[in-house]
C-alpha cells in the first residue's frame, strides 16, 4: 500500500497501530461524522504494511511536536525548532498541514472560504456585534476588505465593536457559529466544489517530471483532444519562456545558477538558447556555450530537472507579480 493516503485513512492507521483501548478513548473525543468516516476505513483496511505504520506514526509525532511547539512559543518558533530537527522541506510541509487544521478548527471557518464581496452581502444585514465577533475570527485581510464594503456607519459601529471585544463565551461563540452555519452553507461553496479541474491539473502538471508531464498531456490529446488543449494553453514549459518578454526573461535568469542554466540549455531547442542568449551579457553567454561544450553527455533526466526548476522560479515570479506569463498565447515573443 503505497502512503498517498488521505487523512481519514492515516488516521484510521494510525488508530489501529494504537491499539483498540487506546484507540477506543480517542474516537470518543471526535465528532460523529467524523468517527463514521474512521471506522469505515477500519473496517475497510485488511492488512497495513509496517513501513506505512511507521510512516504514519511518525507524522502524528512530527505534527504533535510541531503543535506543542506552537503552543510554547508561536510560529516562528515551532517553524524555526522544525527547521533545525527536520529540516526546511519536511518542517514546511508540516507546517503547512498544521496550518490548514488550524483554519478548519476556527470557528466560522465556512465564512474563511467566502468571496469578500459575498462576505460582506450577507453580514451586512446582521447585528454589528454578531459581524464583529466574526470580523475577529476570519483572515484578517479579508476582514478590512469586507469592512471597507459596508457603509460608513456600520463600519465605524462594527470597528468600535471589534475595539471593546475582550473575551466571549466559548457557548456564545458556538451558538452564533451554528445560526451562520445554517444561514450561509448553502449560500457558500464548499471545499467539494472548489477541487479538480484545469487549474488543479495544471498545478499538478507543473509540478510533475517533464517526461510524466509528456506521457499525460500525448495520452489525453488521444483520449480527450479539447481538454489537452486547454491544458496545454494553459501549462507553461519551458520551451515557452520564448514567450516572455525580455525583461521577465531577464529577471528569470537572475534568479537561475549557471550550472543549472547550462544543464537546461544541454537539452533545448535552438530557438530557446537563441532566446536565453540574447538575454545574457556577452560574457556570460560565451560562458554557457563553452561549459556545455566541455560538459560531455548527459542524462536526459538530469537536463529536464533543470528545465523544471527553472520553470519552477518562472512561476514563483509570476505569483509575486514580478513577471507576467500570457497564458494561452500562440505568439512568441523572440528578442
Amino acid at each position: 500500500m503505497q502512503m498517498k493516503e488521505n487523512g481519514i485513512k492515516k488516521a484510521a492507521i494510525l488508530l489501529i497501530s494504537l491499539g483498540p483501548e487506546v484507540s477506543s478513548q480517542i474516537l470518543k473525543l471526535l465528532p460523529d461524522e467524523m468517527i463514521q468516516k474512521v471506522t469505515y476505513e477500519i473496517a475497510n483496511i485488511e492488512y497495513v504494511e509496517p513501513q506505512d505504520r511507521e510512516k504514519v506514526i511518525e507524522d502524528f509525532m512530527d505534527m504533535a511536536s510541531a503543535r506543542e511547539y506552537i503552543v510554547d512559543g508561536g510560529i516562528d518558533y515551532a517553524r524555526n525548532l522544525l527547521n533545525k530537527a527536520l529540516g526546511s522541506v519536511r518542517a514546511k510541509e508540516i507546517m503547512e498541514v498544521l496550518t490548514q487544521i488550524q483554519q478548519r478548527e476556527k470557528p466560522f471557518a465556512i465564512l474563511r472560504k467566502a468571496d469578500t464581496h459575498q462576505l460582506a452581502n450577507m453580514l451586512a444585514n446582521e447585528h454589528p456585534q454578531t459581524i464583529a465577533l466574526i470580523m475577529c475570527y476570519i483572515q484578517p485581510d479579508k476582514a478590512a476588505n469586507v469592512l471597507a464594503l459596508f457603509p460608513n456607519e456600520l463600519q465605524t459601529e462594527v470597528a468600535e465593536r471589534i475595539g471593546v471585544i475582550n473575551r466571549t463565551s466559548p457557548a456564545v461563540i458556538k451558538k452564533i457559529e451554528s445560526v451562520v452555519q445554517n444561514k450561509f452553507s448553502n449560500i457558500i461553496e464548499s471545499d467539494a466544489e472548489n477541487i479538480g479541474g484545469v487549474k488543479t491539473l495544471v498545478e499538478i502538471l507543473n509540478s510533475v517530471d517533464r517526461t510524466t508531464e509528456k506521457n499525460i498531456i500525448s495520452d489525453l490529446e488521444k483520449t480527450q483532444p479539447e481538454l489537452a488543449e486547454v491544458i496545454k494553453a494553459n501549462l507553461f514549459v519551458f520551451e515557452d519562456i520564448v514567450t516572455l518578454d525580455k525583461s521577465s526573461i531577464q529577471r528569470v535568469l537572475r534568479e537561475v545558477d549557471n550550472e543549472q542554466l547550462v544543464l537546461a540549455l544541454k537539452g533545448a531547442s535552438e530557438e530557446v538558447s537563441t532566446v536565453v542568449y540574447a538575454n545574457l551579457s556577452k560574457r556570460a553567454a560565451d560562458t554557457v556555450r563553452e561549459d556545455i561544450e566541455f560538459m560531455g553527455p548527459v542524462r536526459l533526466s538530469t537536463v529536464e530537472e533543470a528545465q523544471h526548476k527553472i520553470v519552477g522560479v518562472i512561476r514563483k515570479l509570476e505569483e509575486a507579480g514580478e513577471i507576467v506569463i500570457g497564458r494561452g498565447d500562440s505568439d512568441s515573443i523572440i528578442v
